[in-house]
């Protein structure tokens, strides 16, 4: 078992939504502030090799947590798929390689449940995941992530670095993305829906036919797996983070619109696309090393909606 209150830890994405609520966790736990490290993308730009040489040499790292990533909801990944599939390969890919020449004690890498593929049964299980393509308008994000799951089992097996890879399903909570071009479904959906009630509006256009359905994860619970893994797991197998329920966006939008207090109507459009048909995973992997979701999903959502009214962040 790793204390982490003696390492020297760098996240990467640190200062983005899962990474300062993992700041957090780790605060708590009792890691000294001075031995958590966020490398900024103005000072490093993890794409560049040269940068990522230059970030071990100066922040000298015993454990690195790599969340950083370039990500976006349906209609990001679309319009940049190219850009998407090269910045998470290359950032994934300089720093594996380099955490072997550092003599890294461990390397975290937080995959994406968009790594599984189309019509994985669910619930999705971890030994289903080379079991088909993803679905299509997140592939080349999925695939990318998923091929750094391949390079620590082969740098394990090589070099000895002890990776391991963890597949968070979709995130939700207070510091969330709610720029309305890239950000997920569920602050698309809160945004949509309090600045309807706040104008008055009749209706709110939802994208797809709301069939698709979706597993969520409380962002706060994500950062506790992301540390009880660091602390406890150090097998090649990839361990799926989730919260073992499954509902439809048909639903979550209903429940989000009844939260938000919107009395209209929500329109679907069926020209936009689901996504992939169903999400929901398998957690018994992670139970094994003791974690399991505590946040209730209504009130989860609550102290999000409540976050975006206070901040209008994003």
């Amino acid at each position: 078992m790793l204390d982490l209150t003696q390492e020297r830890i760098v996240i990467t994405g640190g200062d983005g939504f899962l990474g300062r609520h993992l700041q957090a966790e780790l605060l708590a736990r009792g890691v000294p502030r001075q031995r958590i490290l966020v490398p900024r993308i103005d000072e490093f730009d993890l794409t560049r090799e040269e940068n990522v040489i230059r970030m071990y040499r100066q922040m000298r790292p015993t454990l690195v947590v790599h969340l950083a990533a370039l990500v976006g909801g349906i209609g990001a990944n679309r319009e940049n798929p190219g850009r998407f599939f090269y910045a998470n390969m290359a950032m994934g890919l300089h720093l594996i390689e380099h955490a072997r020449h550092a003599g890294l004690k461990k390397f975290v890498q937080a995959g994406t449940i968009c790594a599984y593929p189309k019509f994985t049964p669910v619930p999705f299980r971890e030994d289903d995941l080379w079991n088909g393509y993803p679905e299509e308008t997140n592939a080349p994000y999925g695939v990318a992530k998923k091929a750094l799951l391949v390079m620590l089992q082969a740098y394990r097996r090589q070099y000895g670095l002890n990776g391991i890879f963890l597949l968070p399903v979709n995130l939700y909570g207070p510091g969330d993305n709610f720029d309305p071009r890239t950000c997920h479904v569920i602050p698309a959906l809160i945004r949509k829906f309090v600045e309807a009630r706040e104008r008055g509006d009749a209706t709110v256009v939802a994208w797809g036919t709301g069939r698709a359905s979706r597993e969520f994860l409380y962002a706060a619970d994500a950062a506790r797996g992301l540390a009880m893994a660091a602390e406890r797991y150090d097998r090649p197998e990839p361990v799926n983070l989730g919260a073992g329920f499954e509902i439809t966006i048909r639903e979550l939008a209903e429940k989000i619109r009844r939260l938000v207090g919107f009395e209209g109507q929500v329109v679907w459009d069926p020209a936009k696309p689901d996504g992939q048909p169903r999400r929901c995973l398998d957690t018994s992997r992670a139970r094994e090393f003791g974690f399991q979701a505590s946040t209730d999903f209504d009130g989860g959502l609550c102290a999000t909606i409540q976050w975006w009214q206070q901040t209008r962040g994003g």
